[in-house]
Order: C-alpha cells, then structure tokens, then sequence
C-alpha cells in the first residue's frame, strides 16, 4: 500500500495531494483547493509569484522589439541578482495571464542551500515599487510544468491555461548571461584556490616556526655530530 501511494504521489490520481500544485508550484483553486498543496521545506527550485508585470498586447503601444528589449532588461536584471546567490541553473519567467501564473518568475538553483538563502533575503526586499513574495517550489522539471501545445503554438487556451506559457530572453542575451555565470563561478573556484593555499603556506609557516622555537640549543643537550674528549680521571 505504501508503494502505491509513493507511486501516485503528485499525479492525477492522488486524491490526497494536487497534482498541479507538485508539478507547477501553484493552482488555480488556491488556498480553497480540496486538495493538498504541500510546501517544501527544502529546494532546489524558488518562486517570485506576479513578479513580471505582462504588457497587455492590446493596449501596449510597444513594438514587438521593444516589447522584446524591455523584457530582455527584467530577465537580466533578475538573472544576475539571483545569481548572486549561487549558481542559477535555470530560470523562467510565465507569460500566462491567469492569477496564479501571471508573472511568476521561477529559479533552479544548483544547490538547496542557494535557493533558501534567496528566498530568505528576497522576502525583504521591492521590485518596481512592488514587494517581493518568495517561496521554495516543489517544482523540479520545468519540462512537465511547461505547455507542450503552446510549444508548437497550437493552445486553443491561450493565456489562460494551467500549464506553464514560457516568456522567453532573446538567444543572445540568455547565451551572454550563462558565459557570464559560468565566468564568474571559476573566478569564484580561482580565489577559494588561492585563499586554500595561501592558509595552507601560513599553516606550514607557523609549524615551522614553532618547531624551531621549541628545539632545544646545544647548550640544552642537543645532539651534536663531534664527539666529545673524555674526562680526566
């Protein structure tokens, strides 16, 4: 029995747990959903819910390029904040306009301990004016939150669908960010090298020092390569 409900958990047919809540970290229903929306205690993944404010096409005055410029800037500006925190392995933002999706900016972290620290001091901070509202996501594969019809442009939804709609960088910006990252990461990996080294040579320094402090003088009894006369009867 126990096997079966490990196999169900977070599917559609848990009827304990919701399965949109495991595989996107939010639901339409919200906090009146008849199912269970169990929140991580620990994470790889984060969730800024509503962070990117959408431009409503319709009344946009925006070109599609400058649309694409004034989104390029969030995700950059986003990017390199988060990064800060440690390594981002990936981050996407929602083009969905339904309430629990719209704006939702998600983060994976390489480690848990990056995406807890980012929540933590997020959940203090404004963006735009706005206050943040950081959590830890159970969301582990962007891939199975993702609309696959939307994809290949064929979501009769549109914007108001469950599954995630992806609001995606330019190429050139998202390449820039990552050769950026990983740049960073192995100037960060450099300096812990040096500073490893560094206290090692100190530590060695110190042993020398030390030993020599307290080795005893020939005066002392130390050993010495002559021999020494005999005394006279």
């Amino acid at each position: 029995m126990a096997e079966y409900l490990a196999s169900i958990y977070g599917t559609e047919k848990d009827k304990v747990n919701c399965s949109f809540y495991f595989k996107i970290g939010a639901c339409r229903h919200g906090e009146r959903c008849s199912r269970k929306h169990v929140k991580p205690t620990f994470s790889q993944t984060m969730l800024i819910a509503n962070m990117y404010r959408n431009a409503n096409p319709e009344q946009s005055r925006l070109s599609l390029g400058e649309e694409q410029d004034t989104f390029d800037m969030f995700y950059e500006d986003v990017f390199t904040e988060l990064a800060s925190f440690g390594e981002v392995e990936e981050m996407i933002v929602c083009d969905n306009v339904g309430d629990h999706l719209v704006g939702n900016v998600y983060c994976q972290f390489r480690t848990e301990e990056d995406a807890g620290k980012a929540v933590e001091s997020l959940n203090d901070r404004f963006y735009a004016g706005r206050p943040l509202y950081a959590e830890l996501s159970p969301v582990t594969d962007f891939r199975e939150a993702c609309c696959r019809q939307n994809e290949i442009s064929e979501c009769n939804r549109g914007g108001f669908c469950n599954f995630m709609h992806l609001k995606h960088p330019s190429r050139s910006l998202r390449r820039d960010l990552q050769d950026g990252q990983r740049l960073t990461i192995r100037e960060k990996r450099r300096e812990a090298r040096q500073r490893g080294d560094g206290e090692r040579h100190r530590y060695e320094e110190d042993r020398r020092h030390t030993y020599t402090e307290n080795t005893p003088g020939k005066h002392q009894g130390a050993y010495s390569s002559t021999v020494p006369e005999p005394m006279a009867m």
